[in-house]
């Protein structure tokens, strides 16, 4: 429903998917007086009620008549908390008093409600254009953009947007992490005070604060009222949570600036990232909304996605064409659809410590080029996929002796090298040009249908032109992307980053996967996979079915609990398949066919996460958006202290329905089996299954199982 056309023209009221906002206008720049559960449809006396009935006692405020915290909050408005906009000429025009001159609200195609406000500071000589838009899918999200109208520069440090919480909302959710243990949850209290979660990585980060969740007390997947906050922007950026005496709360997002990274000259504009945020009941709910608007996009990847092998952790650098035509013929003979050459096809590169930048086919390993793997590969009916880091660089390399001021750096010295790699600079027109020469040469030469896309270093002490240039490099990334998808945009690309380390959802405006983690240990993956698909729907996170020795912890696994847990994703192979036995063999096909069978229930359904009061337990799954079908993992991460689980609910069902609860084969092992464990299972309606539940299997720790439930 798009705003109201009889409302009051100082007060905007947009409504959506069981959301509203409410926009009032009447102060110096917008301010939402309500983001949260649909409050109807409101008339112009409505509207004017429900602003007069929240004008807050202005009792103890820092300025007369109580602040106007609007979504750039402004300290000439009496707001002392963070700043929505920080900078200055010199020193001077250092605080603004922007005011709104005109608004605009529209409804596009897609039936996303869009309010365009535009304000000035005729002082500071700077104007302001806020976009706020809601989507058809309820996501609230804004951008705004800075222009100077003065000669003089205008030395920008920082632009951050807020959106408010109420104070109901009393507790926090952010993530933290490291390499191979991506988006770790932590919770906080949400107190009078800031809580900032800075990123200063140069990528998106594996401790990045990923979507910062305000909620009331106890909030869980499915209860309590949330509000998520995700910034999408693949470089520095930074989110916070602020609550004051005077302040409700808010949640903010923006890029973060280095000093005199950005420089507006006369005319000249800055545009912020998009900040998204998610109201919902319950963790689903939120997620839920961001994976309808990703899947709602025109570019979102809408063929069945392949069955993917990845030659890492088979073979690594040791590259030899038999060896890898042999890998090939065992993939496509357990169903895979995909095989993808990772690190080591390329110039000198036999390990880590040279190479990168020589975007050549090694004469040496393949004398007659890629060819004969390609022509191997797609001849087994599977598509060709490799493994490049463009925006890399090894001192040791042909081109970093040829062009060293092509490296990112501060004029005086090199940064400290990370993984032997400098980062390319590729705000620098020659090193740009050289990479999407590079690039489109061997799209061009190969019939290659995927590029894993790897960054493999934070940028440390990045510079350019004696500024900083993290800013200038994260946009020349996305426009190197989006050139090379205009030039070829049949091949897909997946943002791998020392793992999960550029997950965000500006660059997947750019890319159709991202790598969740380097880790495939399913033990960890059971985390990693879970809070990735807090902002990410399944199709889009690859999961790959290591071997029984996990690479990167040790833990062995056997593949039942491996393939559960990949299944819930992209699925995908990193083992060396001439190492498994028959039995492993026909297993992985078994596990492979059913990933075809169910993957247009988990790439187009809800995803769906039980309340589960003990720990070792994880029920998660997808429901059919018809709720005709729903797949569930029942996941024992460890021992329990009680002999008998909880019971097992199986949320998202339509409770007026009746279903069909049973064992999914090859998932269907379990240790000890409840009576209705069987393939003919137990009717129950959707509302018992959700509600009650029924008794559960008992499993070892480190083991899966699946249900399956269809509607009869």
């Amino acid at each position: 429903m798009t705003a109201a056309d009889d409302a009051p023209t100082d007060l905007v009221h947009l409504r959506a998917s069981g959301v509203s906002v409410v926009v009032d206008l009447a102060g110096a720049l917008p301010r939402i007086l309500h983001w949260g559960s649909d409050l109807g449809a409101l008339d112009a006396t409505g509207l004017a009620a429900v602003r007069r009935a929240w004008v807050p006692v202005p009792h103890g405020y820092p300025v007369d008549g109580g602040v106007e915290i609007a979504v750039l909050p402004q300290e000439s408005a009496g707001y002392l908390g963070t700043p929505g906009l920080v900078g200055s000429r010199g020193g001077q025009d250092f605080s603004t008093l922007f005011v709104t001159g005109s608004h605009g609200v529209e409804t596009t195609p897609e039936g996303t409600q869009r309010l365009t406000v535009d304000a000035g500071d005729d002082a500071a000589r700077l104007t302001l254009r806020l976009v706020l838009e809601l989507t058809a899918e309820g996501l609230l999200r804004q951008q705004a953009t800075l222009t100077n109208r003065a000669d003089e520069v205008y030395g920008l440090d920082g632009l951050l947007l807020t959106f408010p919480v109420p104070r109901v909302a009393t507790e926090l959710l952010d993530f933290s992490g490291r390499w191979a243990r991506e988006r770790s949850p932590q919770r906080t209290q949400f107190t009078h005070g800031t809580r900032l979660r800075e990123n200063r990585r140069g990528r998106t980060g594996y401790d990045t604060a990923y979507v910062l969740v305000a909620g009331t007390a106890g909030f869980a997947n499915r209860t309590g009222e949330v509000w998520g906050l995700h910034t999408a922007w693949s470089g520095n950026h930074r989110m916070l949570a602020e609550r004051s005496h005077y302040n409700p709360g808010l949640l903010g997002g923006g890029e973060l600036l280095g000093s005199g990274e950005v420089r507006l000259g006369g005319g000249e504009s800055y545009t912020s990232p998009w900040v998204y945020g998610s109201w919902g009941t319950g963790l689903d709910e939120l997620a839920g909304r961001f994976h309808s608007w990703m899947r709602a996009r025109p570019q979102h990847p809408a063929t069945p996605r392949p069955v993917t092998l990845n030659t890492w952790e088979a073979v690594y650098f040791q590259h030899d064409l038999d060896r890898l035509t042999a890998l090939a013929d065992a993939a496509a003979a357990v169903g895979a659809e995909r095989f993808v050459l990772d690190d080591g096809w390329f110039g000198d590169r036999r390990d880590d410590t040279r190479a990168l930048g020589d975007w050549h086919v090694s004469a040496d390993v393949w004398p007659d080029g890629l060819h004969p793997l390609v022509e191997h590969v797609t001849g087994l009916g599977m598509q060709f996929g490799l493994w490049v880091e463009p925006e890399m660089v090894n001192p040791d390399s042909d081109l970093a002796r040829a062009h060293p001021d092509w490296i990112l750096q501060v004029p005086s010295r090199l940064p400290r090298a990370a993984r032997h790699q400098q980062v390319l600079d590729l705000a620098v027109p020659g090193a740009y040009a050289y990479i999407l020469e590079r690039m489109d040469a061997l799209l061009t030469e190969y019939p290659i249908g995927y590029l894993k896309w790897d960054h493999n270093r934070d940028l440390v002490d990045a510079g350019h032109g004696g500024l900083p240039g993290v800013h200038g490099q994260t946009l020349a990334i996305y426009r190197l992307l989006d050139e090379l998808r205009a030039l070829h945009p049949g091949v897909e690309i997946e943002s791998c980053s020392s793992g999960g380390a550029r997950v965000d959802l500006e660059i997947l405006q750019r890319t159709d996967r991202v790598w969740a983690s380097d880790c495939i240990d399913a033990f960890e993956r059971q985390q990693i996979q879970r809070w990735t698909n807090l902002l990410i729907p399944l199709e889009l996170i690859g999961a790959h079915i290591g071997s029984g020795h996990a690479h990167s912890t040790g833990r062995r696994h056997e593949l039942s609990f491996r393939a559960g847990t990949a299944l819930f994703g992209h699925l995908g192979i990193e083992w060396d398949l001439q190492e498994a036995d028959e039995a492993e063999r026909a297993d992985l096909a078994a596990w492979i066919a059913l990933y075809k069978e169910v993957r247009p229930l988990l790439h187009t359904g809800t995803s769906v996460h039980a309340d589960v009061v003990d720990p070792v337990l994880a029920v998660h799954g997808v429901v059919g958006a018809d709720r005709q079908d729903a797949l569930y993992a029942l996941a024992m991460t460890g021992r329990s202290t009680d002999t008998a689980l909880p019971r097992l609910t199986l949320p998202g069902l339509d409770p007026d329905a009746s279903y069909l609860v049973r064992p999914q084969a090859p998932g269907d092992a379990v240790d000890h089996a409840p009576q209705w464990w069987t393939p003919e299972g137990v009717r129950l309606p959707g509302r018992v299954l959700s509600a009650v539940g029924l008794e559960a299997p008992l499993q070892l720790p480190e083991r899966i199982a699946l249900v399956r439930a269809t509607r009869v």
